[in-house]
C-alpha cells in the first residue's frame, strides 16, 4: 500500500469531519498508531464513518478512560456531567454503604463512575443488561478501573471486598421476573439508567455512523409495537420496578436520563406509575432538559 503524506490523511479527514477537527483527530490517531500504515488504516476507517472511540478504544469519562468497543454504547457527555451531579448529590459511606442498581449498563460507565468516586466500601453496585457484548465489556472496564467484580455467590455471603464492587447481571430488564430474580438483592438505595430511548422515527435521522455501529437494542426505546409510543417503553418499566413492594428502599432514588421533549412525560410515569412522589428534572450543560430524578 502507497504511503499517503500527513497532508493528504488531513485533507482527506477534513472532508469528513471539517478542518476542525480534523487536525486534533489526527493527532489522536497518530498517537494510537504503530507505523504510518497502520495510521493509514484509522484513517480510513475514520472516514468511511467509524465513531473516533471505537478505533482509538477509548473514551474519558470523567477521570476515568474507559474501553470502547462495537457494537456497545458509547458513553456521552451528557451522562458524564449528570453521573458526577449524582455523586455529589448522595453520599455514602463505609458505615452507611448503598446498594446500586444500574439499568441497561453498557459500557458499566455510569455504576463504575460512582464506585470510583464513592470511598471504599460504601456502594455495591450490580450492573444489568441483555447484551452479553455489554457486560463483557463493563467487566473489562471495571479490572481496568481497579474496582472489584463480585459474583452473585459471593454477594450473598459477606462482601469479600474492602472497596466498592460491581456485579455484571446479564439479563433482560423488561422480563416479567426480571425484579424476581435471586441475583439481586433488594431493596436498592439507588436504581440508575441510560436507557433507549430513541423513537423508531427518529432512529431512521440518526447518521449511518451510529446505526452502522451501535447496537440498536441500546437506542430503540420502543423495541416491539407498544401502546406506549414515543420512546418511552423502558421508562414505564423502570417505574413498575421502583414501585414493587422492597425492591426501591426507603427514600430511594431513581435517576435516568431521557431524550429531547421526553423529560416532562417520564416525570408523570414516575409519580403515577412509580409512586415517586418527589420529583425534578435536570437539565445538562447545553440546557436541554436531560434527567429525571424521583425519590420515594
Amino acid at each position: 500500500m502507497p504511503r499517503i503524506l500527513p497532508t493528504e490523511l488531513f485533507a482527506l479527514l477534513s472532508k469528513h469531519v471539517g478542518q476542525d477537527s480534523a487536525g486534533m483527530e489526527l493527532r489522536w490517531l497518530r498517537a494510537a498508531a504503530r507505523d504510518p500504515h497502520h495510521l493509514q488504516s484509522l484513517v480510513s476507517r475514520r472516514t468511511s464513518g467509524e465513531p473516533l472511540q471505537y478505533i482509538l478504544g477509548t473514551q474519558p469519562f470523567g477521570p476515568l478512560e474507559l474501553l470502547t468497543r462495537r457494537p456497545v454504547l458509547i458513553p456521552r457527555p451528557e451522562t458524564e456531567h449528570w453521573t458526577l451531579r449524582l455523586a455529589e448529590l448522595i453520599h455514602p459511606s463505609s458505615q452507611d454503604p448503598i446498594s446500586l442498581l444500574d439499568l441497561c449498563t453498557g459500557s458499566g460507565c455510569i455504576p463504575l463512575l460512582l464506585c470510583h468516586l464513592w470511598p471504599p466500601g460504601s456502594v455495591q453496585a450490580v450492573g444489568a443488561d441483555i447484551s452479553s457484548d455489554a457486560i463483557q465489556l463493563a467487566v473489562e472496564n471495571a479490572h481496568r478501573c481497579g474496582i472489584h467484580v463480585s459474583t452473585f455467590h459471593s454477594l450473598l455471603r459477606a462482601t469479600d471486598s474492602n472497596g466498592n464492587t460491581f456485579t455484571p447481571l446479564l439479563a433482560d430488564i423488561r422480563s416479567l421476573d426480571f425484579a424476581q430474580s435471586s441475583a439481586l438483592r433488594s431493596p436498592f438505595h439507588l436504581i440508575t439508567s441510560n436507557p433507549p430511548y430513541i423513537t423508531h422515527e427518529d432512529y431512521a435521522k440518526l447518521s449511518p455512523s451510529v446505526k452502522a455501529y451501535e447496537d440498536p437494542r441500546a437506542l430503540l426505546g420502543d423495541p416491539q409495537p407498544t401502546p406506549y409510543g414515543k420512546g418511552l417503553t423502558f421508562y414505564h418499566d423502570i417505574a413498575k420496578l421502583a414501585a414493587r413492594e422492597g425492591f426501591l428502599a426507603r427514600n430511594g432514588v431513581v435517576a435516568v436520563e431521557v431524550g429531547i421533549g421526553q423529560a416532562e412525560d417520564v416525570q408523570r410515569i414516575f409519580q403515577e406509575e412509580g409512586r415517586l412522589r418527589e420529583t425534578e428534572i435536570w437539565r445538562d450543560p447545553w440546557e436541554v432538559q436531560r434527567v429525571v430524578i424521583g425519590r420515594r
